[in-house]
């Protein structure tokens, strides 16, 4: 029997996205340096922070209080994460779409929009020639067609874990794509999927209306908004959750994304993988009054607070952003950046180099390719990591909260990165890059006290050397 989409929400949905409470909270604050440094406190304890804590953030308008918030996004970021930065690549699988959302290159109407839907055979060659610049981890992005059912999406996986080129493998495939029922992301869930990410686009139910039409799917917000949950009754524990930067005030999707992950922790006892918060960028045929469009300093203070707000999510900034801002950006707490990125379908294979937003979701900002990001990295002190460790090793949703909250992190996670670090270093980097990368290896190892853990990630590291691939500790 053909799969059909059932439309019934989770047990016991409903919006937790209280906005006449986020309203008041954020025209309700004053900059209170005393209660700011309580706050400050308990975010490096680690513990996530409630909705009137993170309006006070948000609240922050002198420079010495950005100051201190920026050095404690900073502090806890690398408390937290060391000094790792993980690298992936978007895959866009087709374009097709049955929603007409206004700011975006891919909705119905769009009449400049070149439609394409990748066959087997051409996500294949995509793979094939992502692997042949390194990476390690995808995320496969689709339009909301009846095409992309959770069967088509489960055999893209499928493809995709399949395909190998030289020493390249793709080992995590994360998922971008419509809302399922129960159903569809059990389907989709037995492929061996990553995180299953969704964007809420914005919180704000008029703003919502405003930019989604209500004669479309994407019209229904809660249904929507109800799709995590869904996915978690599916038994999915690893999910993105996004913000589109811009629609609406950035202080409230930055209150919204903190009552979604709220909402998940305390209905299901872990929050959300990732959270996204890219900023809206032109596309095809795009022409709308923004009025809300969030600033280079603005941004800056969104990713600090996000930061603290909820400490142990991943943070994913996009290649939406320009280098120079990602090089700013960075700093404050990200743990997430795409590299390499081409948004045109069938982009990596052809190797294009130059943007077509009619084959594009949006404008990207930052071209460079993998080579070109890790050696930034390195040349800035992060640790490019292609790791997937915790994914395969069974480490996602309340098992991976409790991997974090013991502190585990950094003891294990730089030391995996460090090796597929050197991987990457052997098989796919520029001398620069390589002479960069094994600089900042060794400088890692100095750090670590000589130990039997500390000879196991020296012997592996001479294992990469003579040939060994996907070792990890």
């Amino acid at each position: 029997m053909a799969y059909k989409m059932d439309r019934k929400l989770s047990d016991g949905a409903f919006d937790f996205v209280d906005s006449e409470k986020i309203t008041g909270l954020l025209s309700g604050q004053g900059e209170d340096k005393v209660r700011l440094r309580e706050i400050f406190a308990k975010s490096m304890e680690k513990n996530p922070l409630t909705l009137e804590e993170t309006a006070a953030l948000l609240a922050i308008r002198s420079e010495e209080g950005k100051q201190e918030l920026f050095q404690t996004a900073k502090a806890l970021k690398k408390a937290i994460y060391g000094n790792r930065i993980v690298l992936f690549a978007p895959l866009y699988i087709g374009n097709l779409c049955i929603n007409d959302c206004l700011y975006c290159g891919f909705r119905k109407s769009s009449g400049g929009t070149v439609r394409k839907t990748l066959t087997q055979d051409e996500i294949v060659a995509e793979v094939k020639a992502l692997q042949d610049e390194g990476q390690k981890r995808l995320i496969l992005v689709f339009g909301e067609s009846p095409v992309y059912g959770p069967d088509f999406i489960a055999n893209c996986v499928k493809t995709v874990y399949g395909v190998h080129s030289g020493n390249g493998a793709i080992r995590r495939v994360n998922i971008n794509a419509a809302p399922l029922d129960v159903a569809g992301y059990k389907i989709v869930k037995a492929e061996g999927i990553g995180t299953y990410q969704i964007f809420q686009e914005t919180y704000h139910r008029e703003t919502y209306a405003k930019y989604h039409p209500a004669n479309t799917v994407k019209g229904d917000f809660m249904w929507r908004l109800d799709s995590l949950d869904r996915a978690f009754e599916a038994g999915i524990d690893d999910l993105g959750i996004g913000a589109l930067i811009g629609l609406y005030d950035w202080r409230f999707e930055v209150m919204g994304l903190v009552s979604h992950a709220l909402h998940l922790k305390e209905k299901f006892g872990v929050g959300p993988h990732t959270i996204s918060f890219p900023r809206i960028q032109p596309a095809e045929g795009m022409n709308l009054p923004l009025p809300y469009k969030c600033s280079d300093e603005d941004f800056k203070h969104l990713v600090a607070v996000l930061r603290l707000a909820v400490p142990y999510t991943g943070m994913i900034m996009t290649a939406r952003e320009s280098p120079e801002i990602r090089n700013e950006v960075m700093h404050l707490g990200v743990s997430q950046i795409d590299a390499g990125t081409h948004l045109e379908i069938g982009g990596y294979s052809s190797h294009s180099e130059k943007q077509a937003l009619e084959r594009e979701q949006f404008q990207v900002g930052d071209t460079r390719g993998l080579d070109q990001v890790t050696g930034w990295l390195l040349g800035e002190g992060f640790i490019p990591s292609f790791c997937t460790s915790c994914y395969r090793a069974g480490r996602t949703g309340d098992r991976f909260m409790e991997f974090a909250e013991k502190g585990l992190i950094n003891k294990f996670c730089t030391p995996n990165a460090l090796l597929t670090l050197a991987e990457f270093l052997q098989d796919y980097a520029s001398p620069n890059t390589k002479a960069l990368g094994d600089a900042l290896i060794e400088k890692e190892l100095q750090k670590m006290p000589e130990d039997a853990w500390k000879e196991r990630i020296k012997d592996n590291l001479r294992k990469i050397q003579t040939g060994q691939r996907d070792l990890r500790v």
